[in-house]
């Protein structure tokens, strides 16, 4: 295999909207690239450049693969009325086409027709076919579909009766079987439950050839990419970090120690300046007592000292200036959340080991919402954890916002000790054609230079951006300014709602760290492999309602209400 991905001097604006900017990437034969970035910073428009199924405003791409190239998109291209034999074969076309021409050329030569060139024909049509596993291409349809939790799907069935999450994995099942030598990613770890996951990283990891996959899912990252590329979506630029994802957080943490030491290394020099200019502009001629009588020639000595001395202060400040000119600026501080401090509680949970009794900050007892949420009953002790995690439909979402006071229960009760600090899983824009800062400070007390100041110190946007249209920000960026508001506002209970989620990795890994640093209490609703693998805390599992169990409810809550 002699496969070559190249791009240089990458740039794609929509509608005026700049998205990448001069990016640069190679990807040598064997490498494993994640991309990672957060939702909207440009991760899939890369891919889509890489593809070729999109093109540069600027900068080319350099793709060579005798082997083939596979592309797995976000969006579902399937026909609803193909069946998924026909989705199959149109997967194998490539292999199905170089297979007849194999035939072709071995029923020329039974014919007789055994000249150089269709000799020099076969040798390299079979070459391919069998590089490309031709011989097993069935059977790793089979493997494929069973792997990823699709084990016996008819053939017959139309595409158009799966369920979305079956459409995904059927497309990659297919994508998968036909063993591009280019393999590139959108996001292949979506609907997929733990089981399938194993099989898909197995199978990567063990493939010839290049693999680029765009994945938010650090677990993924963490074990199959063996480089990562960052694309950074405020600077529309990308950073590649070698030694997988390990290496990309090692490489960060230098980062900010190196910037760390830059900075205080600015300061010393600059404490410096400002010393010696002080300390020169005090000194004064040497103050001997003229004791020749000569006072020309005692005048001229401290005259040549005092022009010295002036000549060293301008020289101290013209070098302040520059120093002051050019700031080396400290890296944000760490995420912290703020925890409100505890004077007194109303509730109290059992005594724990030591006989203590612990204040009890939430709640919940019976709660429920029709259709949404089965009777749950959920006890948070101050400085409590609970992880809460169940199939999509379970009312994971909906028993947060239940907690949280934003929504009122059909049944059960909440009691509240302290304040609530909500990050919704779905961030909403704010009204208006305000600005990021705006939107930032909204029904906050302060100056807009003291709300710039508190928000810059995060890190989490850089000064250019507190102008920008609060309506034009990307996913991620939402979900930074509604992180930069809960981390600024003391609370006794955070809930969190899939927290990772739309964030770049190295963010996410800060949150997380900044979470085992709360001394208040925290409920996590989460489907991240590394949050719940590193969960410490107490778990709450949830089940979806069954439709009788929902319906028979509904029923009960309209009777009592009449």
């Amino acid at each position: 295999m002699t496969a070559q991905l190249t791009a240089s001097d990458l740039t794609k604006s929509y509608e005026g909207r700049l998205v990448l900017d001069s990016v640069d990437c190679s990807v040598p034969l064997g490498e494993r690239l994640g991309v990672v970035g957060e939702n909207g910073s440009g991760k899939s428009t890369l891919l889509r450049l890489l593809a070729g199924v999109e093109r540069p405003d600027r900068g080319e791409v350099v793709l060579r693969a005798e082997g083939g190239v596979g592309h797995l998109a976000q969006e579902d291209d399937l026909p609803p009325h193909l069946t998924v034999q026909q989705v199959v074969d149109r997967a194998l076309a490539e292999l199905r086409a170089l297979e007849l021409h194999l035939r072709a050329l071995e029923a020329r030569m039974a014919d007789g027709d055994a000249t150089a060139g269709t000799l020099t024909a076969y040798a390299d049509a079979l070459t391919a076919f069998e590089l490309r596993g031709g011989y097993d291409a069935d059977a790793r349809v089979e493997r494929s579909l069973h792997g990823l939790g699709l084990p016996g799907l008819p053939r017959e069935r139309a595409v158009g009766g799966l369920s979305g999450g079956e459409r995904v994995r059927l497309r990659l099942a297919v994508l998968l079987a036909a063993a591009p030598e280019v393999l590139l990613l959108d996001e292949p770890t979506n609907h997929l439950d733990g089981a399938a996951l194993t099989w898909l990283e197995d199978h990567l990891c063990a493939r010839r050839g290049i693999t680029v996959a765009v994945s938010h899912d650090r677990a993924f990252l963490e074990r199959v990419a063996t480089s990562l590329l960052e694309v950074d979506g405020d600077l529309h630029r990308a950073v590649r970090y070698g030694n997988g994802y390990a290496g990309h957080l090692a490489e960060r943490a230098a980062e900010r120690r190196r910037r760390t030491a830059a900075h205080t290394a600015w300061r010393a020099e600059v404490a410096r300046q400002r010393e010696a200019g002080a300390v020169t502009a005090r000194r004064v001629a040497p103050g001997r007592a003229m004791k020749d009588g000569n006072k020309m020639a005692y005048d001229r000595a401290a005259g040549r000292v005092q022009q010295s001395l002036a000549s060293r202060v301008r020289n101290a400040e013209e070098r302040l200036a520059r120093l002051l000119a050019r700031p080396v600026p400290a890296p944000a501080d760490p995420l912290r959340f703020t925890a409100v401090p505890r004077t007194a509680t109303t509730g109290t949970c059992p005594p724990d080991g030591s006989g203590r009794h612990v204040p009890v900050v939430l709640a919940a007892t019976g709660v429920a919402v029709d259709g949404r949420l089965a009777p749950v009953d959920v006890t948070l002790p101050a400085g409590g954890r609970l992880l809460v995690t169940g199939p999509n439909g379970a009312g994971k979402s909906t028993l947060l916002h239940v907690l949280a006071g934003a929504l009122a229960p059909d049944r059960g009760q909440v009691v509240r000790h302290g304040r609530t600090g909500l990050l919704a899983q779905h961030t909403d824009v704010p009204a208006g054609r305000g600005t990021l800062l705006r939107a930032y400070a909204q029904g906050r007390p302060g100056t807009p230079e003291e709300h710039a100041e508190r928000l810059l110190s995060l890190g989490l946007f850089a000064p250019d951006r507190l102008s920008a249209p609060v309506a034009s920000l990307s996913v991620g960026q939402r979900r930074r300014l509604a992180l930069a508001r809960l981390v600024t506002e003391p609370a006794d209970v955070l809930l969190l709602d899939e927290p990772t989620n739309h964030l770049s990795p190295a963010l996410a890994e800060e949150l997380e760290e900044a979470l085992t640093q709360f001394a208040g209490a925290v409920v996590v609703v989460s489907h991240d492999r590394l949050v719940c693998s590193r969960w410490s805390g107490e778990r709450l599992a949830l089940q979806a309602p069954s439709p009788a169990a929902a319906r028979a409810a509904t029923l009960a809550t309209a009777y009592a209400r009449t």
